[in-house]
């Protein structure tokens, strides 16, 4: 049975169930315990399970992340929270020189099943240091796994497949995802990772996409299709190991790409797929591939270059157009006072 569910609340449901059913499962991060409960993705964990498998940590993710790792290697199943993705690049050594690396450089006599979740996106005055979408940096490195799910439905069932994974996945949530609702079922299920997932079917243009892009790229789609514009979107929910088959398919039926991605143009993600494509399936594409990613420079603080700093979906609708020889609208006008840097009014983080 399904119901309305929040995208944190699937996470924080998810969790319940992973510590209900497996005992080596745990949870550590900064605040994971407190009344705020890391934006409510842990909320009710502690007072069901105890402070000695909900632990708050110091601030010194480095050492705590060793810790989540040395658990992992001795059969603990740790769920390594971070607060913004930021703060897990202090523990860069742990994640890519240590738990990376085990299960190879063991022929396989070890596993590190460990989830890391960091949280990451544009939101309200986050600025240069905390609203980095480094995505493109973990599915890099071999040995780790690097999901970045965009329903509640998704986060849910992916969340509880890498509690589940012998090997270490890093779990990349987007904070304007978190109060966005989806059917989710009760009870345990699994979304596979490494597994993409063709979420809107079409025939003119593909677009790839993969966390809030995703989102950004289905309102893109409702636009286009008052003008009887069909899109197939295709989300990418983990991005290393990458299920290519479903976007070469797609490409080879619309002949035409469009990447969306959260992170920066240069040496991104959105190149990889854009290589993909044309190594494979060059001879079917009508047009270049597009990409529509950050512009190569730090976010901004202030809201009025916010405004300006991220794509918007009238830049899909314009790039579609594009491909499609058809004439695009001028970009909508931006004033200073308008809030682009949040989804809603109304909206308070997480932070």
């Amino acid at each position: 049975m399904s119901r309305e569910l929040k995208f944190v609340e699937a996470l924080q449901e998810a969790q319940d169930l992973c510590l209900e059913r497996d005992p080596s499962v745990y949870v550590m991060g900064l605040g994971v315990s407190d009344g705020a409960a890391m934006f409510g993705s842990t909320k009710g964990l502690v007072e069901k399970y105890g402070p000695k498998r909900i632990l708050d940590m110091p601030v010194s993710e480095n050492a705590m992340t060793g810790v989540a790792l040395g658990s992992a290697l001795t059969g603990m199943r740790p769920i390594m929270v971070h607060l913004r993705l930021e703060f897990a690049m202090l523990a860069m050594d742990q994640i890519v020189n240590q738990a990376a690396k085990w299960h190879y450089m063991f022929g396989g006599q070890a596993s590190v099943p460990m989830v890391i979740r960091m949280v990451v996106g544009r939101g309200w005055g986050q600025g240069a240091q905390h609203s980095q979408s480094l995505h493109s940096w973990f599915a890099h490195v071999p040995g780790l796994k690097v999901v970045l799910p965009a329903t509640a439905y998704d986060a849910k069932g992916l969340l509880i497949s890498a509690i589940e994974d012998n090997n270490p996945v890093i779990f990349i949530e987007h904070r304007w995802l978190y109060n966005m609702t989806d059917k989710v079922p009760k009870g345990m299920y699994r979304v596979p990772l490494g597994k993409s997932n063709v979420l809107l079917k079409g025939n003119d243009v593909t677009i790839a996409a993969s966390s809030y892009a995703t989102i950004e790229a289905l309102n893109a789609a409702k636009e286009l299709e008052k003008e009887g514009i069909s899109i197939e979107i295709i989300d990418i929910r983990t991005i290393n190991p990458l299920d290519e088959e479903p976007l070469l398919e797609s490409v080879k039926k619309t002949g035409r790409l469009i990447v969306a991605d959260i992170g920066w143009k240069h040496a991104g993600f959105a190149g990889e797929i854009v290589s993909r494509v044309v190594e494979k399936v060059y001879q079917y594409l009508k047009e270049p591939p597009i990409r529509i990613t950050l512009p190569d420079v730090p976010t901004p603080t202030t809201r009025a270059l916010s405004n300006f700093y991220y794509p918007l979906p009238s830049d899909i609708v314009s790039a579609v157009k594009k491909l499609l020889g058809k004439a695009a609208e001028s970009k909508p006008d931006i004033k200073p006072e308008d809030f682009l840097d949040v989804p809603y009014l109304e909206f308070r983080g997480p932070f």
